[in-house]
This record gives C-alpha cells, structure tokens and sequence, in this order.
C-alpha cells in the first residue's frame, strides 16, 4: 500500500468508538498523575527504610491501569503481578490504604498482610498475584 493511499484512508475515516471526550482525557491524566505521586513518595519511603521487604514501583506504566480499568466492568476481576502499587489506585481506593498495606498495618487493603506485592482487595475484586 503506498504512503498516498494510506493518507487517504486516515482521512476519510470517520469517527469510531475510539474517540473520547476531553473529560476522559481529563480523568485519564489526573489518575495518572497521583499514581505517579504516590510511587515517587513510595520509592523515596523505601529508600528511608521505612518499610521492608521488596518495592517494585510502578513509575512509567501509569497509563496501564488508567486504560485497563477505564474499559472494565464493575464486576470484572484484576489479578496484579508484583507491581501492583497503582492497581487499587486506579479502582478507587484511597492511596492511605495501600500505603497503611506497605506500612503492614491492619487498616491496609490486606490487614498489612499482602505488603508492597500482594495487594489483595475482595469487594473489588482485585486479587493478589499469589494466595495469602
């Protein structure tokens, strides 16, 4: 197919189920934004060895989560990895839950049993990458 033909198809495409508003643009940003903020202040917590344990911060995929969660249904499942900061982020829970988890405090998402890699929360059915 030649570079002039492929023009002509981008152009006369019209709108599809791709095109979303400014205020999902908007959203997409702002869920970003503060799960990049939250692992920024985890990663420099960690470094200050104020909690243990393994820390695989989730810089830089920020866009995964506010993409994934966006397109799934309330009743559908999310099975994290080992990077998992961001996961109850995007789902709407509050970041001083996941950071009372890393803490491995009883008020964290798992009763601060799950720790910075096993983020487990069932009413939203957001499932750990192992069984605690």
């Amino acid at each position: 197919m030649s570079i002039q033909t492929m023009e002509k198809n981008t152009k006369s495409k019209k709108k599809n189920s791709l095109d979303f508003s400014k205020e999902q643009y908007i959203k997409w940003y702002k869920d970003m934004l503060v799960m990049r903020k939250v692992e920024e202040r985890v990663g420099h917590l960690y470094i200050q060895q104020k909690f243990g344990g393994f820390c695989h911060l989730y810089i830089g995929q920020e866009a995964i989560v506010a993409g994934t969660v966006s397109a799934c249904q309330k009743e559908d499942k999310h099975i994290t990895a080992y990077r998992d900061h961001a996961h109850p982020i995007g789902l709407g829970i509050h970041p001083k839950y996941m950071l009372a988890e890393l803490y491995g405090k009883k008020t964290g998402m798992s009763k601060g049993k799950g720790g910075s890699m096993h983020m487990f929360k069932k009413k939203l059915i957001l499932w750990a990458d192992m069984g605690l």
